[in-house]
């Protein structure tokens, strides 16, 4: 004979309940930045970032309202990484200021190398596609763009106070010139697949500074 259980409930498998994985939003990010860095904004479609995961299209409107938002996410997170990055680089104490840019070069260029320069740089491709992008990512680039410009301007300066540099030199135009040049050069190196654009940029970037 067949009794129930004193709780009433029906055995078998529990009812579904939502939950929310923190690492899951990560996840999504981390590849959106990938993904974004070899393809760009627009033709990037959701449903492969999703089947790249694993993750159900239910859990992406989960943490993103929309494609919109989750470029934005990718962007910030892309933009918080690079940021570290750089200071990483050109606050060392190890090395003079402009070793410091060379180094940060360096090892920019050995990145896209390890990707066999598919990837670039994530605010330079939404950058080549700005006329296509929702309302809003301009102002956004340039934010991180004029960030950037700042940490190099502030590591060029202090390449001054050391007699790197000449007393008047122009640290934030500079400063300028060097990220719309490497940007151009990320972008050239991507279409030629190798590392001749980022050596001639290097290379006659600081052999032109002022001394």
């Amino acid at each position: 004979m067949t009794t129930s259980t004193s709780t009433g409930k029906r055995r078998g498998r529990p009812p579904k309940v939502p939950r929310t994985h923190p690492d899951t939003r990560e996840t999504l990010i981390r590849c959106g930045v990938e993904v974004l860095t070899e393809q760009g904004f627009v033709s990037t479609g959701i449903d492969g970032v999703l089947k790249r995961v694993g993750v159900p299209k239910g859990s992406f409107y989960h943490y993103f309202e929309s494609k919109e938002a989750f470029g934005h996410a990718v962007l910030s997170n892309y933009a918080d990484y690079f940021a570290r990055k750089l200071d990483r680089w050109l606050r060392s104490d190890e090395t003079s200021p402009l070793e410091r840019l060379r180094l940060f070069t360096q090892d920019a260029q050995e990145g896209m190398a390890r990707h066999d320069y598919r990837r670039g740089c994530l605010v330079g491709n939404l950058g080549q596609e700005v006329t296509l992008l929702p309302e809003g990512f301009d102002q956004r680039l340039e934010a991180i763009l004029q960030d950037w410009q700042r940490r190099v301007a502030d590591c060029l300066r202090l390449a001054r106070t050391h007699g790197e540099l000449a007393g008047d030199a122009d640290c934030d135009a500079l400063a300028a010139f060097f990220w719309i040049g490497w940007e151009g050069a990320v972008q050239r190196a991507r279409l030629v697949r190798g590392p001749a654009p980022l050596v001639l940029f290097r290379q006659e970037f600081f052999a032109r500074l002022p001394r």
